[in-house]
């Protein structure tokens, strides 16, 4: 009978059931089982209570302090070096104006940018197209209108309008470049191109003429067409004081043909397209 006891009570034992001590010892020795098969730094971290830290936590605190501060000038250096290259490029201002010097000593000669931001720079006054007519009316005669702002009518059409034309924001200022591009200084024009410039500026201020209820009735005989250049003035803010005089550049007198009329340059179209279709058939 002892002996029957005592072979149970072995048992127990060695299979970690029966007594306390016995089952914790067990249990004690698998966790150290599972620790071991994960890794010595999972053996350490799981000995502490607490994962170990990483990158700059990492750092005992006195290094922490010299890092945070090199990463703080580091940051300052950049934020100061894209400020002094914006300024250097960008267009005059107020701050340019006012702290150039000290722009330019940052730039020169390390970091020299041989491009400009923003190019072509920002317009930075107004050019508008005026157009007058030598008219003759059957009451008056013969008499000259005054100037008639063409720019407005297009601005005053684009104002509040959330889709406006090409024609209204970009024929005036095409037809002024075409013009001044094949022209020189004393508005002579450059070959069959200069010719073409005018006969586009012609028909354009002919078809704005003869939307006017003013000039109903009357017969135009010649235009002539400005070009007005306004400075924008500075701000209220700013204690730029620049000159908003406005320059005027005043194209010569041009007499007017059937084929600059709107109804003259139908039939021109017409009688075209007519020979074309003739030449066709034969």
């Amino acid at each position: 009978m002892d002996a029957d006891v005592e072979r149970d009570i072995g048992a127990d034992v060695e299979t970690g059931v029966g007594t306390g001590v016995g089952a914790g010892a067990a249990t004690d020795s698998a966790a150290d089982d599972v620790e071991l098969s994960k890794g010595p730094n999972t053996a350490v971290q799981g000995a502490q209570g607490a994962p170990a830290g990483s990158g700059i936590m990492a750092l005992s605190l006195p290094y922490q302090v010299v890092a945070a501060v090199a990463l703080a000038v580091v940051g300052v250096f950049v934020c100061v070096h894209l400020a002094m290259v914006f300024l250097h490029v960008a267009p005059s201002n107020t701050l340019t104006k006012r702290h150039g010097q000290a722009v330019d000593d940052w730039i020169y000669p390390e970091f020299e940018q041989n491009w400009k931001l923003f190019a072509p720079n920002p317009l930075q006054q107004n050019v508008s197209v005026e157009v007058r007519a030598e008219v003759v009316t059957a009451g008056d005669g013969r008499r000259t209108t005054g100037w008639i702002d063409l720019t407005a009518q297009d601005a005053a059409a684009i104002r509040h309008n959330p889709l406006p034309s090409h024609t209204q924001q970009n024929e005036l200022r095409r037809a002024v470049d075409f013009y001044l591009n094949s022209h020189s200084d004393d508005d002579s024009p450059n070959g069959t191109r200069g010719h073409l410039s005018e006969e586009y500026m012609r028909r354009i201020a002919m078809l704005r003429l003869d939307g006017l209820a003013s000039l109903e009735g009357a017969d135009v005989r010649r235009v002539q067409l400005r070009a007005v250049t306004r400075p924008v003035p500075a701000p209220r803010w700013s204690t730029e004081n620049n000159d908003v005089t406005p320059s005027y550049r005043d194209l010569p007198w041009w007499k007017v043909t059937d084929a600059d009329r709107p109804d003259g340059a139908s039939r021109s179209r017409t009688d075209a397209a007519g020979q074309s279709r003739g030449e066709a058939g034969r």
